[in-house]
């Protein structure tokens, strides 16, 4: 291409191929400072709060009491529908429940004082550990699901 080609093309759009990436520069830097900076790191959240509410019961690997306390840990039941667990840790539970082949029905007590979030990120912590490979959980659909069950 000529030099006087390049040139005017150059002069036109200099400025705005600088802009872009400076914009895109700036927006990801502000993104990244206001998701570290307000201390959102949902996995490890998700993983303390774990070892406080649950790790007493389920064990800190998630393998459960065997035939008292059902495991976490390759769950069919928390895989089949992670979003139910939602109302499990809120209301607890009384009935008798299948995981993996065996029956259980130790009632899980309720733990109403946690809040959709810190559900949320217990929930997504069990469904991406000790071998459960569950999509992840918005708040949104925690927070319905949190809606229908009470």
């Amino acid at each position: 291409m000529p030099a006087f080609v390049t040139g005017r093309l150059l002069g036109k759009f200099r400025g705005a191929s600088l802009r872009i990436p400076l914009l895109l520069v700036v927006a990801l830097t502000v993104s990244a400072l206001a998701f570290t900076g307000s201390g959102c790191r949902p996995y490890k959240k998700g993983e303390a709060l774990y070892k406080i509410h649950c790790a007493n019961c389920h064990m800190p690997d998630g393998t459960g009491l065997e035939g008292n306390i059902p495991p976490l840990a390759s769950s069919d039941y928390f895989s089949k529908n992670p979003v139910a667990a939602a109302c499990i840790i809120r209301n607890g539970l009384q009935d008798t429940i299948r995981v993996n082949g065996r029956v259980y029905s130790q009632p899980m007590a309720a733990i109403p004082k946690l809040s959709e979030l810190e559900i949320t990120n217990i929930i997504n912590y069990i469904g991406h550990s000790w071998g459960n490979r569950t999509p992840y959980l918005s708040l949104a659909n925690v927070r319905k699901a949190l809606e229908e069950c009470n």
